[in-house]
This record gives structure tokens, sequence and C-alpha cells, in this order.
């Protein structure tokens, strides 16, 4: 059957919509695409779904290429296997809950893992009936507190989620590697570029994690990659520990006043003025020990809403990387501390903290560490091993340490690793020196374990008879950020231009002039067409100018279009590309050939 424009539902707009961040929001709902409900969430014309059905249908023929089979979960779950696994309380603000007129608690699924496990569970009693991989196509909710950029970030989002089931840990790496691989294959038949990134489970939990990032300037993620083939999120960076220095011959710790120093640049300047080097070079920022102090409030467990005052020493040449620090903290609500916190300790000495006081004698006084009493936990960089001498606070106001040793003058009580990372530190496998790029995540695979199966009590017999634990991996792929992304990169100035594997039609044919026998072989050549099994767009909308035709084919983005006008006399018809901008006229009755499958 035709899809013929005048009676297609279907509205394309002149002008850009006003909360249009990025080009993907704006050409998806000028176009005719998407529609808006509220923040983050948006409703699907009948050219949205088309688009979206066949980037799904890709997805579906890898999954079952790779032996998952498929289900399907409702959105809205029961409270109980949420609550089992910790995750109804983990996920805070950003999950869903609603109730039933009787009062039980539910939500909207943020991912399905809990529904998942039950369903296997109910089934599934025997090694013999494993190894096991389902997926679905499904839609997601998650309470973004700032949803944007359409249909890249939004409180309503599908996602193919897939689960393996395994007995044994061996054969959870082989299910995994086999989603993996076809992971891969996925984005490949889609033209997407694609960097592997080892990443942090967070609360999904689990031993292993990569995401696929698609390298993009508008990323919202930041990864890291050396020339050696090593790649990693950000998060999931491990700063590389150096080699500890010796402690002996180290020159004495001494205080000296420094007024007026808020920041690292001005305590460096001072100190260089009043305090120079005996070896010659100047003070930097690499050699001053920042103290930052954050605030951890656990969300979940026994000390959930119980807020910590935690300091964290890292070198003064870098800044606490917030992200970072939530991968530290796992299930912690965490932030700077303020000037009430600050208050409650008065052991700290706001502006000037420091790890310890130094005496005339130079005998130091711990004040945070292993053996302070302060009540207060001291975190170090890895950086920050014994026999290197650092610039940093003296805990008196107004007065600054230099050459206080770490080892001799000052301990912690752990190390974390939460300082920014940048172009050119090294790569944790020796591979080289790291840079920094900006990507989207498009996939993320993770290797699960038992978290899940033991919560939730999936047990099955193994080969001698004994109940095992099932171990699991969970592989996710955001289909409608994959469509959003699809237009960031395929569009110019007039509109989008899908790739012919995805696009809403394959043909987009324009009927121009008021000759009936322009229509007359418009309309055969539209029969021809769908005869060929070619998808057809017909424009056929009466007492519309060949302009609006033109604009709307140009913004709607079947990357060919055929333009059937003045040129019917000689039999010829204007074909489009519009993926490399070529036109050139056709002989009407060469074009089936010319789309042929």
């Amino acid at each position: 059957m035709i899809t013929r424009l005048s009676n297609y539902f279907l509205k394309t707009l002149r002008e850009d919509p006003s909360d249009a961040e990025v080009a993907s929001h704006r050409l998806l709902v000028r176009a005719g695409y998407i529609r808006r409900q509220s923040p983050g969430v948006f409703g699907w014309m009948p050219l949205g779904l088309r688009v979206k059905g066949k980037l799904e249908q890709i997805v579906r023929d890898e999954m079952l290429a790779a032996g998952a089979h498929e289900v399907h979960f409702p959105a809205m779950l029961p409270r109980e296997p949420y609550e089992a696994t910790g995750r109804w309380e983990e996920y805070g603000d950003a999950l869903f809950r609603l109730q039933d007129r009787h009062g039980a608690d539910h939500l909207l699924a943020p991912t399905h893992e809990e529904a998942f496990t039950v369903m296997v569970k109910d089934i599934v009693t025997s090694y013999k009936d494993l190894p096991l991989s389902l997926f679905q196509i499904q839609d997601k909710y998650r309470d973004e507190a700032r949803p944007r950029a359409g249909l890249l970030r939004g409180r309503e989002f599908t996602m193919k989620d897939a689960y393996s089931f395994d007995v044994t840990d061996e054969g959870l790496a082989a299910s995994y590697q086999k989603q993996r691989d076809a992971y891969e294959r996925i984005f490949t038949r889609l033209g997407l570029e694609y960097v592997i990134v080892s990443a942090d489970a967070g609360a999904m939990g689990g031993s292993r994690s990569e995401e696929f990032l698609l390298p993009t300037a508008i990323g919202e993620d930041t990864f890291v990659r050396s020339a050696g083939g090593y790649a990693a999120n950000v998060e999931a960076y491990v700063t590389p520990v150096p080699e500890a220095l010796p402690i002996e011959g180290q020159a004495a710790a001494v205080v000296y006043d420094s007024p007026n120093t808020p920041t690292i640049d001005t305590l460096v300047a001072h100190t260089n003025a009043v305090l120079p080097r005996e070896d010659g070079r100047e003070w930097t920022a690499a050699d001053t020990l920042k103290n930052v102090v954050l605030a951890i409030t656990p969300t979940a467990g026994e000390h959930a809403g119980e807020r910590e005052i935690v300091v964290v020493g890292i070198p003064g040449d870098r800044d606490a990387d917030m992200k970072r620090a939530e991968v530290a903290f796992p299930g912690c609500d965490i932030e700077p501390a303020n000037a009430g916190d600050l208050a409650k300790h008065p052991g700290l000495v706001p502006g000037y903290i420091g790890a310890a006081r130094v005496a005339a004698d130079g005998l130091t006084t711990p004040v945070l560490g292993t053996e302070s009493e302060t009540g207060v936990r001291y975190l170090l960089d890895p950086r920050i091993v014994p026999g290197t001498s650092w610039v940093t606070g003296a805990n008196i106001d107004a007065k600054h340490v230099a050459h206080l040793v770490a080892g001799r003058d000052f301990t912690a009580d752990g190390v974390v690793d939460i300082a920014s990372v940048r172009d050119g530190d090294p790569a944790p496998d020796g591979s080289g020196p790291i840079e920094t790029a900006r990507g989207m995540e498009i996939g993320h695979v993770f290797q699960l374990g038992r978290k899940y199966a033991e919560a939730l009590g999936l047990k099955v017999l193994d080969e001698n008879g004994k109940l095992v634990t099932v171990t699991m991996g969970s592989y996710g792929i955001g289909v409608t950020r994959i469509m959003a992304i699809l237009a960031e990169l395929n569009h110019d100035d007039r509109g989008l231009i899908w790739p012919e594997s995805v696009a809403p039609f394959d043909v987009h044919l324009v009927a121009t002039g008021k000759d009936p026998a322009i229509l007359e072989a418009a309309e055969e050549l539209a029969a021809t067409l769908e005869g060929a099994s070619i998808d057809v767009l017909f424009d056929d909308r009466p007492k519309v100018s060949p302009g609006v035709k033109f604009g709307d084919a140009e913004l709607i983005g079947v990357p060919r279009v055929v333009v059937v006008g003045r040129d019917v006399a000689e039999g010829l018809a204007e074909v489009w590309d519009r993926t490399t901008g070529a036109k050139e006229k056709v002989a009407i009755a060469e074009i089936p050939a010319l789309f042929a499958k």
C-alpha cells in the first residue's frame, strides 16, 4: 500500500522548537517524528515509529543470532523484588514510585534485572536448562533532574536489555562475549563509530563492566585512551601508584606565615616569594597538597541519611572530580562540605586544613589520619606515597607548612582515587600516556555475577545434584538514544539524512506541477516501486507548492528523493541523493531498477 502525504498523519514545522538544544531534538520535532508531552517525555508519530521500528529490528536480528530469546515485561513492577536487591532505595529520587488503590507500592522500571531473575527462577531448575539468554525491547523510566537534549536524555526511553544466566563463571564469560560481539555487529550495521571502554558498574553491581561510547563533542561522558590500546570511562580510570621515596635525608617541616592565599595559585606565588627552594627550582601547584572536605551521606542501609565529613588530600594541581567521587563512595550522596559541617569540627581550620601541626622543635602532631582524634576520616590520593614532600595547610589560621613528608609527618586512614584525570597521565596498563575525549554511551555490558540471583534466590541443581546460585550478565542498548544520535550525525542545514538501514521509507516520491500527466506518471511510478517491495512516501498533496514539497523532502530525510515534474514529457524525473547531494535526471522507466533491492 502506497503511503500518501495527502492523508498521512504528519505536520512539519518551519521554526525550531524553543526548548531544542541540539540538532537531533530540533530536527526530529520539526520533521514530524516526535512531539513533546512533558519535559523528557515524547509522543511518537508515524514517521518516528517507522525509524524506531527499523532500529529495533536490527537489534532484534543480532540478539536472535546471538542465541537470545525475546520476552516482554510490563513497565510497572512491584516493589518487593527491588527491595530484596536494595535498589528500591539505592535509586533514590531517580525512581518513579507509585501505589495502586490498595496501597501496594510499585515502580516504573528503570531496568528489569529483578523481573528477569524472578521469571527464570520460576521456570529454570537444573543446570541442563542453562546457559540461557533472554532479551526484551521495552520502555524505561528514570526521573532525571534535568531532562534535556530531546531523546538523548529523557525520562522515558526505549532500551533493549538482555540477560544471560549461567552456572559457572566460565559460562558467564562466554555469554558475555557473545553479547559483546553482537553489539559490535549492531553498531557496524548502523554505521556508528564506537570505542569500548572499561566502566564502573555503579548501582548495577558486578565484576566486569564495559561501555560502548560514540566519540562526539556533545557527549556527556569523558573517556580516556592510550595509543597502546587502553580505554576507560574517566570514572573507571585507576591512577597508577608510584614507587615510595626515601624518607631519610628529607628537609625538616617548616611552618610559615601565609595570609591572603585563598587559592593554590596565590599560595604558590607567596611561597616562592617568602620560602625559596634550596634546589633552585620554583614551587608549583604540583608541590601542594590540597585537602578537600566532602560530605558523604549513604542513601540506603544501616547508616542511610547519616552525614559524614571526610577529608581527601589530592595534589594541588588537580581538582576533585565528583563523578569519580561517586564511584569511590558508592551508594552515597556526595557534595562539598559547607560552613555548618566545618563548624561541627573545630579541630579543622577552614582555608588552612592540614594533616598535622608542626611545633617549633619540628615535631608533628597529627590532626588527621590514623592517629588523630578529630573523628574525621582522612584519605589520600594514590600519588601521595611515603617519602613525597608537600606544601599544605598547617591547620593554623594564616599559616602553611612546607616539606611535610608523607609517612614521616602524617599518615592517612586509606586511599581514594577521586582527583581529576587529564591528558598525559599514564595508562594503568603501561601502554603509554592517555588522552581524554568526549563520548556518548550507546551500549553497556555487565558481568553481574551472583548479586541479583543471590538476593532473589535463583538457584539450580548442578551436575552433582547440589543447589548452586546462578551467575548473570546484563546487556543494554539505548534504542531511542541511538535514533537521536543517528539524527545528530546525519543531517545538513536543510534537514535529516537518514542512513538507508533505518530510513522511514526507501524513496520519497514528489509530484510537482499542475499538469495531470505529472500526477499520472508519478502514480504509475509509485505503484511500480511498491510492487518491487520498495517502500514509497508519495507526496501527492494538491495545491501545495513545489518549494514546500522540496523543503519537506529535505527536512524529513529519506536519503533518496525522486521528483516527477515538468520533464515528464521527455520521460524523465530528477533523482536526488541526499547523502552526497547529487542530483541527476533519469528515465522514469529506469528508476525501479535503480532502487531494486
